[in-house]
């Protein structure tokens, strides 16, 4: 069974046993929410549908997004990632990971941002423990 690693550089610090989860964050400057929705592929992770509930800066949905129940919402047409590297900062706020059991900031598992660790990475891996969701 396929799970979701969290962790930096091949060294697991977390993991999930989904299949699929939602990726959202709040846009630093514009405090306008973004969330991608991805599932896990033995290739990696694939990102099936973004959405952006407004515009402004640097975050102006593609020409060919859908705006339907308050956002935008587009597929990339991008290859499955593994892994998915994420900039975590001390000041714009941590990301949040929602599963079918709710939503949870990435600090729920790994602990707050750190200046001195300023990423982690997201990547499809084979199941070690069960009940880590």
């Amino acid at each position: 069974m396929i799970a979701l690693c969290l962790g930096l550089a091949g060294a697991v610090w977390a993991q999930l046993a989904v299949d699929r989860f939602t990726l959202a964050w709040e846009h630093s400057v514009e405090k306008i929410r973004w969330e991608e929705d991805y599932r896990l592929t033995p290739a990696g992770l694939l990102l099936e549908e973004a959405r952006v509930r407004g515009a402004g800066a640097g975050m102006d949905a593609p020409p060919a997004a859908v705006f339907a129940d308050g956002s935008w919402r587009y597929r990339p047409p991008l290859p499955p990632l593994q892994p998915l590297r994420l900039s975590r900062s001390t000041t714009a706020g941590d990301y949040e990971l929602c599963t079918n059991q709710g939503c949870q900031s990435l600090s729920h598992w790994l602990g707050p941002p750190e200046t001195d660790q300023p990423a982690v990475e997201l990547w499809s891996c084979p199941l070690e423990r069960a009940g880590d969701a």
